[in-house]
């Protein structure tokens, strides 16, 4: 933007310049020989009124006075033919004047000039001028090179203050970029200079007046998922007193699963609250999460008759990820198979590392899904009359690790692969 100011003033002040300067220059140039002219012509018509009055000897050392005073060539011929001054051929130009015509015309070297001196009815005498080009131009490189210095300045002036009005205004849309990056990172407390230049002002108290919407909006909705917590507790509470209440196994089943609800209320809540916080030190070992979570499904599996396999590489598998993150998206996946597959239909869990991650696969025998699978892990994409968040979920989850998510039709069944990132800059 910067340089495109600059050359947009450049090119602007250029224009102007050549537009004012150029016909100056033809001006000088002019002026500087109408002067030269008129100043031979001065000198010529001085020795007009001499011809008549002055002996042929001192009208000669008159001439001759006069040729070395100018610097111009001053030459007399008399009608016997004598000549007087600087040595002249008789040119047309003075052929010319002998029928009694003064001209002037631009010749090779300068600019002729003549004079007819006419006595009673005849010319007696013709006086020639001649000014060389040194004398027509005196004075004009000096003033065209005061004229390309005074453009040049100019030049300079403009493209400084231009240089300056577009630092300010370069810095002042870097500095919007900044805050704009800023709370796109999450750093809500970012504010826009508002004493920028003009319409950058404007943009800039546009700015703030979208981060303070935008954290008020966050605050209603911490505020209306902590309500949301305090009611589901409540419920919650009750239901586990209930379970408790029943017989050893069937209680305690109830009992995990009613807390496992309860921890993941906790976690959306803490999870809200640090909303625009970076999260990128979160990780969490996905061969043990994964472990517990199929724990967690196999009873439900055992109960609606699944054969369930899992296969998980030996040792830990650190992904940059949140436990409740990795947990709410391996139950996404698991809850999936159980809703739209039928009771009996096997499944499969593996997870397994590879280079830069680990990759964990959810295949199922089941029917698959109805249709295309390419709009399948858009938020809200369900065809099957559910939610479509639990795709989305995993979705997210393993593109914040810098992963991906591919959904692989079989024959039958359905195959999801989500691919996570490692640990480390990604």
């Amino acid at each position: 933007m910067r340089r495109r100011v600059l050359l947009l003033v450049a090119a602007t002040t250029l224009l102007v310049l050549v537009a004012f300067l150029v016909p100056l220059a033809v001006l000088v140039k002019n002026v500087a020989a109408d002067r030269a002219v008129q100043n031979a012509t001065v000198r010529a018509q001085s020795l007009t009124s001499l011809v008549a009055t002055t002996p042929p000897d001192a009208l000669g050392v008159t001439v001759q006075q006069v040729d070395a005073a100018t610097g111009y060539d001053v030459t007399m011929f008399l009608e016997d033919g004598t000549r007087f001054g600087a040595e002249a051929d008789r040119s047309p130009l003075v052929e010319l004047a002998w029928r009694g015509r003064s001209e002037s015309a631009e010749v090779s070297g300068g600019r002729e000039i003549v004079f007819a001196v006419g006595g009673p009815g005849r010319v007696v005498a013709v006086i020639r001028t001649f000014v060389p080009d040194a004398e027509l131009t005196r004075g004009v490189t000096r003033a065209w090179l005061l004229l390309a210095g005074l453009g040049v300045a100019l030049l300079v002036v403009s493209l400084v203050v231009a240089d300056r009005l577009a630092r300010t205004l370069v810095r002042s849309t870097i500095d919007l970029a900044a805050v704009s990056h800023r709370l796109g990172g999450g750093e809500l407390s970012a504010r826009a200079d508002v004493s920028a230049p003009d319409e950058l002002g404007v943009v800039a108290r546009a700015l703030n007046g979208l981060a303070g919407r935008i954290t008020d909006l966050l605050r209603e909705e911490r505020e209306t998922i902590a309500d949301l917590s305090h009611r589901v507790r409540t419920p919650l509470t009750t239901l586990r007193m209930d379970a408790e209440s029943l017989s050893s196994s069937d209680a305690e089943r109830i009992v995990v699963g009613v807390d496992a609800v309860n921890r993941a209320v906790t976690d959306v809540i803490q999870q809200a609250r640090r909303r625009g916080a970076d999260p990128s030190g979160a990780s969490v070992d996905a061969a043990e999460v994964v472990r517990e979570r199929v724990a967690f499904w196999s009873v439900l599996a055992e109960d609606t008759d699944r054969e369930l396999t899992v296969d998980i590489g030996p040792g830990s598998l650190p992904v940059p990820l949140a436990r409740v993150d990795l947990e709410a998206c391996v139950d996404a996946l698991l809850g999936n198979v159980f809703a739209h597959t039928p009771n009996g239909t096997a499944l499969a869990v593996r997870l397994a590392g590879r280079p830069g991650g680990a990759t964990l696969v959810v295949a199922d025998a089941g029917p698959g899904l109805p249709g295309s699978t390419t709009g399948a892990l858009r938020r809200g994409a369900s065809g099957s009359g559910s939610s479509g968040l639990g795709l989305d979920i995993v979705r997210r989850a393993a593109e914040h690790t810098g992963g991906e998510v591919r959904l692989e039709p079989g024959s039958p069944g359905l195959t999801v692969v989500v691919e996570l990132g490692a640990l480390g800059p990604r």
